[in-house]
């Protein structure tokens, strides 16, 4: 009976999450075209979410073109099917292995530090200061961030794709002699619009989902200095959440696409 109760509790919990988070949303897009426009903080976020993203995306999409090459090829190689490599990664890496990764390292790395951030600002008043100096810190915290991922993740989502796709190149380089120029040709020659377009669009949301609510865990921070460590965690636990559903939404609505 106790199981049952701790289950309603918890279901009761993510309804009250989910409808507070959709009033935060629906918030955002009320102050996003509401003037005056903060362009200069946005940039400024944009530059700070890329310079600090980059390296680690490009780390990790190397590894993931090293290692997925190195997995799949004694398979293909078993029939006869290597030539077929660069097609296989490309199109793997494009629509579904480069967004997710990047996504999630991004989940980790820019929505945990704007819910420190955002939250350490609510428990030392900062927020509550700029409110009563007359600035609107909902626009100059929350609208800029928020853009700031939607517009950096697919700039960082083809950045990751490339590495990855290098990576890949060095294996087959080293394996199978494979030109720069060869390798690149057969990359460009497999991929469609059909395979970038809706990649980069769930891009898009990708980005929203992290800024949202990496804001929505800080700028409603509680419990003191403990909530900011709270706020970090939860904001990258719930964005997890919502990408993979994102990512499954997004495959479900493709394939239908591709079955007119």
């Amino acid at each position: 009976m106790d199981s049952i109760f701790k289950i309603a509790e918890l279901f009761k919990k993510i309804l009250l999450e989910i409808s507070e988070l959709s009033y935060f949303a629906g918030r955002f897009f009320k102050e996003a075209f509401k003037r005056p426009s903060e362009f200069k903080e946005f940039i400024r976020q944009c530059y700070y979410m890329g310079n600090r993203s980059l390296l680690l995306v490009a780390v990790t999409g190397f590894i993931i073109g090293l290692v997925f090459t190195l997995q799949s090829r004694p398979t293909l190689q078993e029939f006869g099917a290597v030539s077929w490599m660069p097609s296989m990664v490309s199109i793997s890496i494009i629509r579904e292995i480069g967004p997710i990764i990047t996504a999630l390292i991004c989940a980790g790395r820019i929505g945990s530090g704007i819910g420190a951030e955002l939250g350490s600002m609510r428990v030392t008043e900062q927020i509550d200061a700029m409110e009563v100096s007359g600035t609107n810190p909902f626009k100059y915290l929350v609208v800029t961030r928020v853009l700031a991922t939607t517009f950096m993740l697919p700039v960082l989502v083809f950045f990751g794709d490339f590495i990855a796709i290098f990576g890949s190149y060095l294996v087959e380089n080293i394996k199978g002699n494979v030109s720069f120029l060869l390798y690149y040709n057969q990359v460009f020659n497999a991929l469609e619009f059909g395979d970038l377009i809706p990649a980069t669009i769930k891009t898009f949301f990708f980005g929203f989902a992290i800024g949202l609510v990496g804001c929505f865990k800080g700028y409603n921070c509680k419990k003191g200095t403990a909530g900011v460590g709270l706020a970090a965690n939860s904001a990258v636990v719930f964005t997890s959440m919502l990408l993979f559903i994102i990512d499954f939404i997004a495959v479900f609505v493709t394939n239908i696409f591709y079955d007119l």
